[in-house]
């Protein structure tokens, strides 16, 4: 072998151990980064409470809650720490337009709500499907605040006729209309297929008249409501069967939102 076959040899080898070092490094960021969490009921919490995972000589244990896609999950699914955090962002951002309000116009207002406020009560609201009231009225004090702060209502005036003016959605509705949305998109091969394989539609065994209704298989009753009711498997089939028929069979899209929100509009303020 050569002195220049040597040369090269050595680089290979050089280069390989670099490359062994970097993934080697790489692996061990990612694990420093990794963090677990076991979601169970209330009472099942202390069977879990000495359980750990050992994964590349890294010993992980359960965290309280943890962050994944921006949305903060806890233990128990109440998402108390989730929105917490919206709520202090939420007004930050309505301080800083509260200052700037005298010198805008209702329009450019409106702008800056929906693209500071709004869009955080709507990020992936649907997992809050089901939760306390407690935990919705915090979004709903939000949005309420924001609607006084556009159209300079006071806090001690009614705020469902302001809301009703401005055609927004309160915040049970808003996470109804997400829920409906993706089943519209699931049913329509709009969806990725792990949403489209939990929806099933109603097929009856004789030729009734819901044979034709567009309706999906009802869903099973599951052990723990304020848990199992609260999955999309379970939840979308409720909502969607609940829908007039003439929404179920609309294909468009656009056209299913305009009469979605026309209906849940109609069903939040009694019109």
């Amino acid at each position: 072998m050569g002195l220049r076959e040597n040369t090269a040899y050595a680089q290979e080898l050089q280069n390989k151990k670099k490359t062994a070092v970097f993934e080697q490094r790489h692996t061990q960021n990612q694990t420093d980064k990794s963090d677990i969490i076991i979601i169970n009921p209330t009472p099942r919490t202390k069977s879990t409470h000495n359980f750990s995972l050992t994964f590349d000589n890294c010993t992980l244990s359960p965290s309280p809650h943890i962050r994944n896609l921006g949305v903060i999950f806890d233990s128990q699914l109440k998402f108390d720490h989730h929105i917490n955090h919206i709520t202090r962002t939420a007004f930050f951002h309505l301080k800083n337009i509260a200052r700037l309000r005298p010198s805008l116009t209702f329009s450019a207002a409106e702008t800056l709500i929906h693209a500071f406020i709004t869009s955080r009560l709507d990020y992936c609201n649907s997992i809050l499907y089901g939760s306390s009231s407690k935990v919705l009225n915090k979004l709903q004090y939000i949005q309420n605040s924001a609607a006084r702060l556009l159209t300079h209502t006071r806090s001690r005036d009614h705020i469902t006729p302001v809301l009703q003016n401005l055609h927004w959605l309160p915040i049970t509705h808003r996470i109804q209309f997400k829920i409906l949305l993706l089943t519209h998109k699931a049913l329509n091969n709009q969806a990725p297929s792990y949403l489209s394989d939990l929806l099933h539609h109603h097929t009856p065994s004789r030729n009734l008249r819901s044979s034709h209704g567009n309706l999906l298989s009802p869903p099973t009753r599951t052990k723990h409501r304020t848990w199992g009711d609260r999955a999309f498997s379970i939840a979308a089939p409720s909502l969607w069967n609940s829908l007039p028929k003439p929404i179920r069979d609309c294909t468009n899209i656009n056209n299913f939102k305009t009469l979605l929100k026309t209906h849940l509009f109609k069903l939040a303020f009694n019109v």
